[in-house]
């Protein structure tokens, strides 16, 4: 079933535990749910009884996958080409975090969300940035509604255009958000200063999109055709 992700390039996450979001899937690395195929990297969500390594059973597996330790990029514009899968519960996330996580923890390290779909608002998508002081429900978001339907009909380009004091949100080349320190709550701090790598993943359940219903389809699957990263002049 297709070739891995570039190990050179990707880390493949695995584990559960909500990663802090009430997520419901369970990361792996198998190729049931993360491969490459026909030209696209493809991740996999499946609705399946999985007991995990500490003997824990889940009922969702999906992947996620992050740059750390290979690559982080200060500034630049930030790209990828994605088909989005569609349904309550589907919560796909194209997003960087500050290389600092490890030490300075989150949300002090930064995030940036360059693309949060919930797949049950199936035609709006939102770009947000998260620091401490405004992260979670509390981020500073930007949000675009397609014309069409929905988003999943179709691939679409989700780009962030990241400079020293602004972060800047594309949808197929059109601007819908602008974020700078002007917008953080008063004496808050923008973090948005260092180095931050790639993260994509497909989560399952969780805080924005809710849980899966009956009618929820699976599996799903998150398409990505590309991720580019371009650096300031």
């Amino acid at each position: 079933m297709g070739s891995a992700p570039d190990p050179s390039k990707w880390v493949v996450e695995s584990g559960g535990n909500g990663w802090g979001n009430d997520e419901l899937e369970y990361y792996t690395a198998r190729s049931k749910n993360v491969h490459l195929e026909k030209g696209n990297l493809i991740i996999e969500a499946i609705k399946e009884k999985f007991i995990t390594p500490s003997g824990v059973e889940r009922s969702y597996t999906s992947a996620r996958l992050k740059t750390e330790g290979r690559f982080a990029q200060k500034y630049g514009r930030f790209e990828a080409r994605i088909k989005v899968p569609y349904g309550r519960g589907m919560w796909p996330a194209f997003w960087l975090l500050g290389d600092d996580f490890s030490s300075a923890g989150w949300p002090a390290c930064g995030e940036i969300d360059i693309m949060e779909d919930s797949g049950s608002k199936s035609s709006t998508i939102h770009g947000s940035i998260h620091g401490p002081g405004y992260s979670g429900g509390s981020s500073l978001t930007s949000s675009f509604t397609f014309s069409n339907p929905r988003a999943a009909d179709d691939f679409h380009i989700f780009a962030a255009e990241w400079e020293p004091e602004a972060v800047r949100f594309y949808v197929d080349g059109q601007l819908y958000g602008t974020k700078t320190p002007a917008d953080l709550p008063a004496g808050k701090r923008w973090v948005f200063d260092h180095p931050f790598f790639v993260v994509v993943n497909l989560a399952v359940g969780g805080n924005l999109p809710g849980s899966p219903e009956d009618s929820t389809v699976f599996p799903q699957q998150l398409l990505v055709d590309y991720i580019r990263v371009y650096s300031r002049r």
